[in-house]
């Protein structure tokens, strides 16, 4: 069995991180009920005999004793990691696994980047090999941050950096969540465009993840439960929007509802890695199979289904249309419309009692409807993790190596040149040391570059289908 190492930057990937390791807690409690530690457990957990005190060996077999999360956390402020570990979390994390500071990058990549990134460095690599070194077999990394701010994606993107170099032949998978066109930060669109192009060059995978498309759908789920049409039954074991598996509590905090969703992509993700199933898909095999090109590594992700695993007691949605759910754009983590765009790859990785059949049915039954570059008619890869979430009877994640991430590249680069055209507040990072104006004119090449290669191919969509021609065998 394979091991994962989440890396956890900034506020936002902090409190991602947070809920993910809360949920994935619950999900194992739930299929391993008698407290046995098992390859399940050992792929992002390490189970610590802690009975002499301090930290003790690592126990393989046997009844857990301590979890410890496979995990790094990082901010350079230090609120969001206290509040972690004065939580019902404390004891999940390893104390010699932080690192914090107290000025915070202030909304600045290059503070971020430059500054603490060469300050923390040594640490950083002693901390990534020390977990390392608790792993038998280490496959990936997750890289949680924003682009947004200044510690996410300036320090988030330094920390892909150093992977890169101490560990190349481990994958890098980045959840990377965008900020909307209201955000607060106002330099959010050049922190943003510096990260991108880091991103482009280091990273494996990338999924990226609007704040507005999340916003979107916990407003339609709080809808649903507020209009009183489904009923008002409140589900127990719910692990999308409540952070308790009960009704809503004044404690939960009001981006708890949107980091959950973040959350559940990473467990149905990593599901087949840590559960069985008929048709395991292993994490290096969404790398292989969905990435034609090195720097067209960004995935769009949708997640089906999403307003039956709310709080309420919705009625299940028929398998067939939990596969229809997941290419329509009310299930999009980015705001994005795939159907009317080129796929060059799709992934389709189901959770529950799901046939082999029922997946070749539905995909022969959607493929008419969605545009494939010619020259991968066939681009599917499927994945069947017979542990199906918690309380529910099944899922589904879709993963779309699809050209409708183009719009937000652009919409992001736009809003780029309105601040670097008037050279506004420019200022504030080029008096960083190792910060030149050459890095912003790079940045938004890279991002242009890339938007360019997503163009060439959108060129060739409408173009007549090619079937491939087949081997022909002399008889």
């Amino acid at each position: 069995m394979t091991q994962s190492v989440v890396v956890q930057v900034g506020q936002c990937g902090n409190q991602v991180g947070c809920r993910f390791w809360d949920l994935a807690l619950r999900e194992h409690a739930a299929v391993n009920q008698k407290g046995i530690y098992d390859e399940a457990l050992s792929s992002f957990f390490r189970n610590v005999d802690t009975r002499s005190g301090g930290n003790g060996p690592d126990i393989y077999k046997g009844k857990i004793c301590s979890l410890k999360a496979r995990a790094l956390l990082i901010d350079m402020e230090e609120g969001v990691v206290n509040e972690i570990l004065q939580g019902p979390l404390r004891d999940v994390f390893d104390s010699k696994q932080l690192i914090t500071d107290v000025s915070g990058s202030g909304n600045n990549w290059a503070v971020g980047h430059k500054i603490y990134g060469c300050q923390y460095r040594e640490n950083i690599v002693e901390k990534l090999r020390k977990t390392a070194e608790h792993c038998d077999c280490l496959q990936c990394f997750f890289i949680i941050h924003s682009m947004g701010g200044g510690t996410g994606s300036g320090l988030g993107t330094f920390v892909l950096n150093l992977l890169e170099e101490e560990f190349p032949e481990v994958y890098r998978f980045v959840t990377s969540v965008y900020p909307s066109g209201e955000d607060d930060v106002i330099t959010s669109p050049y922190n943003s465009v510096l990260a991108m192009k880091e991103l482009n060059e280091h990273a494996d995978c990338v999924l990226p993840i609007e704040n507005e498309s999340l916003f979107e759908i916990v407003n339609k789920i709080h809808q649903m439960i507020n209009s009183g049409k489904l009923g008002s039954t409140v589900k127990q074991n719910s692990l999308v929007t409540s952070s308790a598996g009960r009704a809503k509590t004044l404690q939960e905090k009001p981006f708890d509802a949107m980091n959950n969703i973040i959350a559940n992509l990473l467990l149905n993700m990593t599901s087949s890695a840590r559960f069985e199933g008929s048709l395991n898909m292993d994490l290096n095999e969404i790398s292989m199979n969905l990435v034609p090109f090195p720097r067209l590594h960004y995935l769009v992700s949708s997640l089906t289904p999403l307003y039956t695993l709310t709080d309420v007691n919705v009625p299940s949605r028929r398998l067939d249309q939990m596969f229809s759910d997941a290419f329509s754009r009310d299930h999009q983590l980015i705001q994005a419309d795939p159907k009317h765009s080129l796929y060059l790859a799709c992934a389709l990785l189901v959770r529950g009692n799901v046939q082999v059949s029922d997946l070749r049915r539905n995909i022969e039954r959607l493929k008419p409807s969605l545009h494939f570059v010619s020259w991968n008619q066939e681009g599917w890869k499927t994945g069947l993790c017979s542990v199906p979430p918690v309380g529910h009877s099944h899922s589904l994640l879709a993963l779309a190596n699809n050209t409708c991430v183009k719009p937000t590249f652009i919409e992001l680069k736009d809003r780029f040149m309105k601040l670097y055209k008037k050279k506004a507040h420019l200022h504030h990072y080029l008096q960083i040391d190792g910060m030149e104006q050459s890095c912003f004119s790079e940045a938004i090449s890279s991002l242009s570059d890339l938007i360019e290669e997503y163009d060439e191919l959108d060129a060739t969509k409408g173009g007549p289908r090619i079937d491939p021609s087949r081997l022909k065998i002399a008889v």
